[in-house]
């Protein structure tokens, strides 16, 4: 079962509309709660109830590339597992509209990713990829990520997370197959 939620992005309001934050979008969408600062976990923390569930949701406020200090110090904290955190985070290789579910893998480039396998030691968490679409070559990628996302783009993003905020409470149950066949399915 899944007991962290860590959506990705950058602190700041010049980043708060930008394609690199869509898992605080994500994180956004789901709490019933306002998160708040905590320091020890360097990032705004939650908690909340899925069924019987407790999960933590975390927004780190390091930069994309320190997430991974945010993630291991809440999970340390807590006794996490790897396998017990759920990672959401913007992915070039999907299309707006597309959002979905993984376990493990590489970074492929994503310095939010890189940071947190290295910190944790472990790929072996699940990933909530939400697609953000490609600018057409490896040089655009950083300004692409980083500039504020057309509103066409970002409404089909919405979509997608509204779509993966549907089978979350299934995938927090560990009812994994079920919530990627049906995410995937759209």
């Amino acid at each position: 079962m899944i007991k962290m939620i860590v959506g990705l992005g950058n602190p700041g309001l010049q980043y708060a509309k930008t394609r690199h934050n869509a898992g605080f979008w994500f994180i956004d969408s789901i709490r019933n709660a306002p998160l708040s600062l905590n320091n020890r976990f360097k990032g705004l923390v939650g908690e909340q109830l899925f069924g019987s569930q407790k999960v933590y949701l975390l927004e780190p406020e390091t930069f994309m590339n320190k997430s991974g200090d945010a993630v291991v110090a809440l999970a340390l904290f807590y006794k996490i597992m790897p396998e017990e955190i759920l990672v959401v985070h913007d992915e070039l290789d999907l299309a707006p509209g597309v959002a979905r579910f993984k376990k493990g893998g590489g970074h492929g480039g994503h310095n939010g990713l890189k940071s947190i396998i290295e910190r944790l030691g472990s790929r072996d968490f699940m990933r909530l990829r939400i697609g953000i679409g490609h600018p057409g070559h490896a040089s655009l990628v950083s300004s692409y990520v980083l500039t504020k996302t057309p509103e066409k783009d970002e409404a089909e993003i919405f979509q997608a997370i509204d779509a993966a905020r549907a089978v979350l409470p299934q995938f927090v149950a560990g009812e994994y197959e079920k919530a990627m066949n049906e995410l995937h399915r759209r």
